[in-house]
């Protein structure tokens, strides 16, 4: 199986059901945008494949993610579950295929089994998981026959994720950071403005170059043309020493999403 290489930034899909949404997913495509995130729980893949088709550029140049939601682990509902996924999408392939969730982690192996077989089969190319711990990640690695190529989780100033990082590097896994813009507070963030500030930029573009200065790969949702715009040229935002120096020295800690039951312990 050929290695996958992600871009720097991605264009995030959720809540994205509407006709304006797909415009704005359109806009996003035409502005350069080409890793798109979307999920079974989205419910919004048809919209996703409506906006790539609608977009005019060719499928080959598409990074498509979705992801399995919890009640679709079994083997079996693994396999029809991804084939709906791909008819919604209106693909032939689904580039990388996240497990959403660890639910039924203990039995994460015949999930994995599963998943590896549709890489065999060439429904999907690449394996990856969201929201699992460091410790979760060893032991999908470790039942896996293949590589878990990334883990998809929240990520931002004030959860910066370090120890995973760390972990993920050393171990080849790619992370991507999802509400990388810690839902639009950046005013309580007086890090991010006063940088904004010194380099005449924006505090969203800001949190963004962090991110990928982190070597993180930051996936933010918008439909405004603006916003998508801005976002997607953060990607040439370098931040000096002093910058990334005092973002790495917030303390405060804040997780936006932690749905109950489906997240792991270790955040609660």
């Amino acid at each position: 199986m050929a290695s996958l290489k992600l871009p720097k930034i991605g264009l995030g899909t959720m809540l994205a059901r509407s006709e304006k949404a797909k415009q704005g997913l359109i806009k996003g495509i035409q502005i350069g945008f080409r890793f798109l995130d979307t999920a079974q729980l989205y419910f919004n893949e048809k919209t996703v494949g409506e906006a790539i088709k609608e977009s005019g550029v060719p499928r080959d140049e598409f990074i498509i993610a979705t992801k399995l939601f919890i009640n679709n682990l079994k083997p079996k509902r693994v396999f029809s579950s991804t084939e709906r996924s791909l008819n919604r999408l209106g693909l032939d392939v689904i580039d990388v295929l996240y497990l959403h969730w660890p639910w039924r982690f203990d039995k994460v192996d015949e999930t994995l089994k599963a998943m590896s077989k549709l890489v065999d089969e060439g429904k999907i190319s690449h394996i990856a998981v969201s929201n699992y711990t460091p410790q979760q990640v060893d032991k999908a690695l470790e039942v896996c026959d293949k590589h878990i190529i990334a883990n998809q989780v929240e990520m931002h100033p004030w959860l910066q994720q370090k120890e995973l990082l760390a972990h993920h590097k050393s171990k080849k896994v790619k992370v991507v950071a999802y509400n990388p813009l810690l839902h639009g507070r950046f005013k309580q963030v007086p890090e991010l403005l006063e940088i904004a500030e010194k380099h005449k930029i924006g505090p969203a573009q800001v949190s963004l170059a962090w991110i990928m200065a982190k070597g993180a790969i930051p996936i933010p949702k918008s439909a405004n043309e603006q916003h998508l715009k801005e976002n997607y040229e953060s990607r040439k935002i370098k931040l000096d020493s002093k910058d990334l120096k005092l973002l790495d020295s917030i303390e405060k800690e804040k997780r936006f999403l932690s749905p109950p039951f489906i997240s792991p312990p270790d955040w609660r």
